[in-house]
């Protein structure tokens, strides 16, 4: 169905999937569609709607119904309205004699289904279907050549991975967020790296970046970019191959043309090489391209790392602007907690309580070593749910053979979808359709369903810290008590 779609246009189908499944809604609906296109082609949006990209969003969410979400792997149907709006899309590919169906033709087919949802939001917003047409076809050539183009080079495709799926919600930071946004904003773009200790959340941040580049709610001049996580396999690797520098350096180029900053995660630490084999660590390949002004790049450190490089004088200090990511103090790391805790809940099946947090995030700052708030709190109550799944029971093993295949396939899915091989990600999609399914009735077979969720409690934190650190539990509620203890309190 989708062989005429550039890849963008397909793009844009696979996330107005995800929109609507966060909605809950059993279709794909016109609204998705406009969403979709919004977050994949933030150039052909601040075309024809300028500033007011981030209200189609809050629109959407204000006037729709929102039901419990669906998974996002489930393949929702198109509604009938959105069937019409990819037939009406394709003819007006031809009107323009276009060869490929891209996200302008989405747009024109939008606009054509006059009474959607969709329709109404541009239409209100200014946006006319004869200006459309009209701008796009005094410039047919230009906007096709740049719907086909490839986002991603090949040579990236393996080692990219998308941060708004791979990260936590961003609970607070906005000051560290607002100056990585300025910083990428310069005229003469900066490197930002984030400088903080462990577990203070600088991937969260960048994650925080990408989402609001997605949603739209985001400088005009970083409206059309896109934050990709690299992982770059060591250099020992790819020095077999001679030829790897040079294509590399092509492909990092030719994606940074398109819109991409990349974020390598403790880019920064490393700078000596992760063994003796390598002469140097991969992330020296950068160094032309950076210098060059080619690719911009978010990187990571430690305080430590960052001053050593700047007493050494290393390139890495000199062209990258650092962001001081303080660790969070125990009544912010409780919000943070409260904002993500829903996500272990449902990924445990447990409740924490409001207690549970609050002893959670004091117990880790006083106990947990070389790790800061607010990591070490998710951590201890990430431990803590594992525990209770323990004492829940184990699952029958019907149960866990289907999990392991649901888990294997979405594996496959994902890595389908990165290699934009989209049809074999639909047959997936529809195998673990049927995988769920499938355990949706082993779960009512073995009355599963009826188990209620563990209740996380203030002893159950005390038990998943001592695990953690080797601490005896009587000693951390001796503390806890208010009774002073020599177990090896947090140095300051």
């Amino acid at each position: 169905m989708f062989e005429r779609y550039t890849e963008r246009a397909r793009r844009v189908i696979f996330f107005a999937r995800y929109e609507a499944s966060q909605f809950g809604s059993p279709e794909i609906e016109s609204e998705h569609l406009l969403l979709g296109i919004v977050r994949e082609d933030k150039a052909l949006a601040n075309r024809f709607l300028r500033s007011e990209v981030a209200s189609i969003r809050e629109q959407v969410e204000s006037q729709t119904t929102t039901r419990e979400k669906t998974s996002t792997s489930v393949d929702l149907p198109l509604s009938n309205e959105s069937k019409r709006v990819l037939a009406y899309a394709a003819e007006e590919a031809e009107r323009l004699a276009h060869k490929h169906i891209g996200t302008e033709h989405l747009l024109l087919g939008l606009l054509r289904e006059e009474k959607c949802f969709a329709a109404q939001i541009l239409v209100g917003r200014g946006v006319r279907l004869s200006q459309v047409r009209e701008e796009l076809a005094r410039q047919p050539n230009e906007v096709a050549q740049g719907q086909i183009r490839p986002s991603v080079h090949d040579e990236l495709s393996s080692y990219i991975s998308d941060l708004v799926d791979h990260t936590q919600r961003l609970i607070g930071r906005e000051k560290e967020l607002d100056r990585l946004i300025e910083l990428l904003s310069r005229f003469r773009g900066k490197n930002p790296v984030l400088v903080g200790e462990p577990g203070v959340g600088k991937r969260t941040i960048v994650g925080g970046l990408a989402r609001r580049i997605a949603n739209g709610t985001i400088p005009q001049s970083l409206g059309e970019k896109a934050i990709l996580a690299l992982d770059l396999p060591p250099f020992r690797v790819l020095e077999k191959d001679d030829s790897w520098h040079e294509r590399l350096d092509r492909a990092l180029v030719a994606a940074a043309e398109d819109g991409k900053i990349f974020f390598l995660n403790r880019m920064h630490d490393r700078p000596g090489g992760i063994s003796p084999v390598a002469p140097f660590h991969v992330t020296e390949l950068l160094q032309r391209p950076i210098i060059a002004g080619k690719i911009h790049c978010i990187g990571t450190s430690t305080p430590a790392n960052f001053a050593k490089l700047r007493v050494d004088g290393h390139w890495l200090a000199e062209y990258f602007e650092p962001i001081e990511v303080a660790p969070a103090n125990e009544e912010t790391a409780i919000k943070v907690l409260q904002g993500i805790k829903g996500d272990y809940e449902n990924f445990h099946n447990v409740s924490y309580t409001d207690d549970a947090i609050e002893h959670a995030v004091r117990c880790a700052n006083r106990y947990v070593q070389n790790r800061s708030l607010p990591g070490t709190a998710v951590e201890v109550i990430d431990e803590a749910g594992a525990a209770a799944q323990l004492q829940q029971g184990s699952l029958p093993e019907e149960v866990v053979e289907v999990q392991k295949r649901i888990r294997f396939i979405v594996r496959r899915m994902e890595a389908s979808i990165a290699n934009h091989e989209f049809e074999k990600a639909r047959f997936y999609s529809q195998e673990e359709r049927k995988e769920r399914d499938n355990l949706k009735q082993l779960r009512e077979k073995y009355r599963l369903n009826d188990n209620p969720a563990w209740n996380i409690r203030r002893e159950d934190i005390e038990r998943a810290v001592s695990k953690l650190v080797g601490i005896p539990i009587e000693a951390i509620r001796r503390s806890a008590n208010g009774n002073p203890d020599d177990s090896g309190p947090r140095s300051s």
